[in-house]
């Protein structure tokens, strides 16, 4: 059984990949995520304003994730959280001579400037590739789509003038033509795009009368938006598509995999499960692909995606009434009409 995919321009074991997370903020579960089989560890991010402002405490964990039993093992300590612009080129050093699988650098930035040169430090240190994570919200009335574009456009440029490693480009899925940027991403530089960036949403506290911020975990139902656009940017763009977000079982794997996924990004899960999970997650992928006669991932690949569906259109407009008029109300045999839903 052939389980190797490749991305970035290296060819991996598997296709499951770590994601960016606190899972690698200590050296000791990046070398656990290697033993249970990851075929490669995404370091969590280092972010704009920790190498504009100095280090700031980036808080990870929430009171859901904390609750969960089997995190306490291996979620970092708080002083972990402060490791500035020095540590983390010392942790991207000590986790290569960790580990043999790659080690991706994560940076988190939003704006042209010189902190993008830390880019080519992050390739001195010895990361195999980068991931270029841009979360921009733009909250200006006077700036417009174009402009917004450009900015992101800009901010690969320029990463991309700073090294010579493989970068992949960490998107958002809220542009208005997305295959037109991606192509564009493509051009600017970026060697693979990892469908999507979560943008995550504030909440409100209405007894402190404050705003606060609430991670959710994802579940598999959050694969269905990275599915539908990475099986219809599949073989419109000439690089390396890695998914992420909702990527809980076996099948999610398959079905992104025959989307046109290179690799598939492991975060919540692993915060759930931990990173021991991996191995459970590849033996139950093996298992699939025996039971439906696959013997390799390469040939899973693509195999779904709006390029080689024998019903392109399934991904597109079309089946937006066929969707909803598939409704049926709880305990009603009958069609819910359309007009009811819009």
């Amino acid at each position: 059984m052939d389980l190797s995919t490749t991305y970035l321009g290296m060819t991996l074991r598997t296709p499951l990949v770590v994601s960016a997370s606190p899972i690698s903020e200590c050296i000791e579960n990046i070398k656990r995520a290697e033993e249970a089989g990851a075929a490669a560890v995404v370091l969590y991010s280092l972010f704009e304003e920790q190498l504009q402002e100095g280090s700031r405490e980036i808080q990870y964990i929430t009171d859901e994730t904390a609750l969960v039993v089997e995190n306490n093992g291996y979620f970092p300590r708080r002083s972990h959280y402060n490791r500035g612009p020095e540590g983390y080129l010392e942790h991207i050093r000590k986790a290569k001579e960790a580990v043999s699988i790659p080690i991706i650098a994560s940076l988190n930035g939003t704006s042209i400037g010189g902190w993008s040169e830390y880019a080519k430090q992050m390739q001195q240190a010895g990361a195999d590739a980068l991931e270029l994570n841009i979360y921009y919200i733009p909250t200006e009335p006077n700036v417009t789509g174009a402009q917004v574009e450009r900015t992101y456009l800009e901010i690969v440029e320029w990463v991309r003038s700073a090294i010579t490693i493989p970068l992949a480009v960490k998107i958002g899925p809220y542009f208005s033509n997305i295959p037109n940027m991606a192509g564009r991403f493509e051009r600017a530089g970026a060697d693979a795009l990892v469908l999507f960036n979560r943008f995550y949403q504030p909440d409100i506290d209405l007894e402190l009368m404050d705003v606060k911020p609430r991670l959710l975990l994802s579940t598999s139902q959050a694969m269905r938006l990275p599915l539908r656009w990475t099986a219809i940017l599949y073989g419109q763009v000439d690089c390396d598509l890695a998914a992420s977000g909702g990527i809980h079982t076996q099948e999610d794997v398959v079905k992104m995999l025959m989307a046109g996924a290179s690799v598939t990004m492991l975060c919540s899960v692993l915060l759930k499960r931990g990173v021991q999970h991996i191995a459970h997650l590849e033996r139950e992928l093996v298992k699939w692909m025996e039971t439906h006669e696959f013997e390799s991932v390469a040939e899973m690949q693509g195999l779904m995606s709006q390029k080689h569906v024998s019903d392109p259109a399934a991904f597109e407009r079309a089946h937006y009434i066929r969707t909803l008029q598939s409704y049926k109300p709880a305990g009603s045999s009958a069609v819910a009409p359309v007009v009811a839903l819009w």
